[in-house]
């Protein structure tokens, strides 16, 4: 005896006014980062142009970084309005996990460029070149401006999904990488330790990396399809088998389709006697109300229910 169907209609009805509003949240962090996006842009040239200039490999790093910034911007732009597109009998989630991919992409980035000043950092540091750091401490100081002033406009979207989390981890890091290198001009034109340079590129590559690997891992964590980490299914799999009615628990998948939408599946057994309908709006109101989760598909079953030819 299957009643899945059912709770799935009834989880439907229940995120209607939750998903009008998310899209709106969405679309308000769209206009966030186009604007990021276009911030980013404007000032990127006039790193790449500095850093050459002045001959400072921190500079260039995060010029270099910029240019990561706004591809992966771009991306994120790109998939989240991806993700609106109607879903159909194929892919019968839609494109919501394009945010997903992207992140990925995003991530990939991250790895990349920190990989590359790494290296790069690690060479100069054999052989410091000679640098500016009148010009490079302005320029540096104008990165740090801009990407304060792109923090401050995505202070306000929502940073528990991942593309947004993104950029704002590329942004931060990239801000540290502004203060880096001005405090690298510094100790050059204070103390004339051109060695300071290198060093700082090899700190930015750092948090580079750092932030690659939190996003890519928990990228990894959503297309295996791993349970959140705020969601205990052992203590789901406890609070459903005490609902009332309910024998047995078994089968429960909890999993992330994109940031914000949480999917369960489940089967309940059902003691003899017992109500299915009263058993599966039990179990939806635990899923909604305990847990949040309120996207749920249960199959209510009877003791000794056969299916694929096994005994559950």
């Amino acid at each position: 005896m299957s009643a899945g169907g059912h709770d799935h209609q009834h989880g439907h009805a229940h995120g209607h006014d939750h998903g009008q509003g998310h899209a709106h949240s969405r679309t308000q962090d769209e206009r966030r980062l186009f604007a990021t996006l276009l911030l980013g842009l404007a000032y990127m040239g006039v790193e790449a142009v500095g850093g050459w200039f002045t001959g400072s490999l921190a500079l260039m790093a995060d010029a270099g970084h910029m240019l990561s910034d706004a591809a992966a911007l771009g991306v994120t732009l790109f998939a989240l309005r991806l993700a609106r597109l109607p879903e159909d009998h194929r892919r019968t989630y839609g494109y919501h996990r394009a945010e997903v991919l992207a992140a990925v992409v995003n991530g990939a980035a991250l790895l990349a460029i920190g990989v590359g000043v790494f290296v790069e950092g690690l060479l100069r540091l054999g052989q410091p070149t000679e640098i500016l750091p009148g010009p490079m401490i302005a320029i540096a100081a104008g990165g740090l401006v801009v990407n304060l002033i792109g923090l401050g406009i995505l202070s306000g979207a929502d940073r528990s999904g991942l593309n947004v989390r993104g950029a704002w981890l590329h942004l931060l890091s990239d801000s540290l990488g502004s203060a880096g290198a001005i405090l690298a001009g510094l100790a050059v034109w204070a103390y004339g330790w051109s060695w300071a340079d290198p060093v700082a590129s090899l700190l930015i590559a750092i948090l580079v990396l750092r932030s690659a690997y939190k996003l890519l891992q928990e990228c990894v964590g959503v297309l295996m399809e791993t349970a959140p980490a705020h969601i205990d299914t052992e203590r789901m799999r406890a609070k459903l088998a005490a609902l009332p009615g309910v024998a047995g628990v078994h089968d429960v998948h909890v999993w992330t389709i994109t940031s914000g939408m949480i999917s369960m599946s489940g089967h309940l057994v059902a003691a003899p006697g017992q109500d299915a309908g009263v058993i599966l709006s039990a179990g939806a109101a635990c899923l909604r109300d305990e847990f949040g989760i309120s996207h749920s598909t249960i199959q209510v079953e009877p003791e000794g229910f056969v299916e694929d030819g096994l005994h559950r």
